[in-house]
Order: C-alpha cells, then structure tokens, then sequence
C-alpha cells in the first residue's frame, strides 16, 4: 500500500513539473539572401533589448554579451550607450545611429517580445493499473471496490500556460539593412534567470546554424 501510494505520488509530482516546466525553442529563421553569398565578417555587435523592463533588458543584454564574447566578437550593450536622458524624446534615425555607429561595431542585435498570451488547458486525471494485486482483494465486489475506488481515477486540473513570442534581428551598423532574424516561443519562464540563462544560447547557435557567425 505504502509502494502505492509512494509510486503515485512520485508519478504525480513529476507530470506536474514536465507540464509546467520552461520551454524555449527558435521557432523560424531568416537569412538574406546577399549575406549568404557574401557572408560578413562580424567581429563586433551592439545588443540592444526593446523592452521598457529595466531588469529584464539589463539581465538579457549581460547574458548575451557574454555568449557573444564566446564566439570572440565584441559586445557593446545599449545600456552602456544610451542613457535615460537619450530616450526623454524619440530619437531621430539619424541620431539614434549615429550614436550606435560611434562605438565603430559591424552589426546591430535586437531582441523585442513581439507577443504574448495565456492558454488554459485541462489536464485529465491519471488512471492506474496494478498489474500483480493482492489476490485478497479478489475475494468480494465490494472488499475489491472499497480498496480500489480512491485509486481508479485522479480528478484533472486546469493549468494556465504563460506563452511568449520573441523576435530576434540582426542589422548592418553601417546600412540599417536587415541580414538575419528568428523568431522564438518561450513557455512558462518561471524567471528572468533561468530565461536569459538558455535564450541566448540558442540565438547565437542559430547565428552560427545560418552561417552568420563561426562556431
């Protein structure tokens, strides 16, 4: 009874974290076509975070300079470069690069949530199956029915599934042309952490995937 119990437990408690865990995959990419022909040679990249989160801009810009330096091409961070008072009133084009190019890197990354949602969905109980029982039980209906009947079913239970949506683009400092994006799903981050600890490292395997980047 106690291995039953313990079994069911175990069972439980694991299904609820694999249904509620993080899950962050790239969902599609784009590369154009001129810079597959001619591939750049990015040795510098100015990260920039569009989002009016200050923790979660900081937090992901520090994370992705650093997979960036991994592969050897130098980060510079927007939060580094464009102050508060930069941003007191939109910037022209023309400032708002002329501030990026002064810092002399080849390309511009930028990570923006382009949407999110919440989905509920049911999860149905579980029903178990012992395949030795006690021939004890066997000995009436209601002796088996009255031991197994807590047993028979789980009640199922509504989870709500926290879904984001994230774009990822790469530009030419010097044209403002676009040369890469991906997009991204992230599924229930449990934190800014454990989020800006895995995206990074699949944007810039993607980079490398696309041959934007050497591994």
């Amino acid at each position: 009874m106690k291995r039953q119990v313990f079994t069911s437990l175990l069972l439980t408690v694991v299904f609820f974290i694999s249904a509620c865990s993080t899950s962050t995959k790239i969902t599609g990419s784009w590369v154009d076509p001129s810079a597959k022909q001619q591939p750049q040679q990015i040795k510098s990249i100015f990260i920039a975070t569009l989002s009016r989160k200050i923790d979660f801009r900081t937090k992901l810009e520090n994370a992705l300079a650093a997979q960036t330096e991994m592969h050897h091409i130098k980060a510079v961070k927007s939060g580094d470069v464009l102050s508060a008072e930069f941003y007191q009133t939109k910037p022209t084009k023309e400032a708002l690069l002329s501030k990026i190019q002064q810092t002399g890197v080849d390309a511009i990354l930028t990570v923006s949530v382009i949407h999110k949602e919440s989905e509920a969905r049911y999860v149905p109980g579980t029903t178990r199956y012992y395949p030795y029982p006690t021939f004890g039980w066997y000995g009436s209906f209601y002796r088996y029915y009255n031991y197994w009947y807590p047993s028979f079913n789980d009640p199922g239970y509504y989870v709500t599934d926290k879904i984001y949506f994230l774009e990822t683009n790469l530009y030419d400092a010097k044209t403002d042309k676009l040369i890469w994006s991906a997009q991204s799903e992230t599924w229930n981050p449990s934190s800014v952490d454990s989020f800006v600890k895995r995206y990074p490292v699949l944007v810039l395997n993607q980079m490398v995937k696309d041959g934007l980047i050497t591994p």
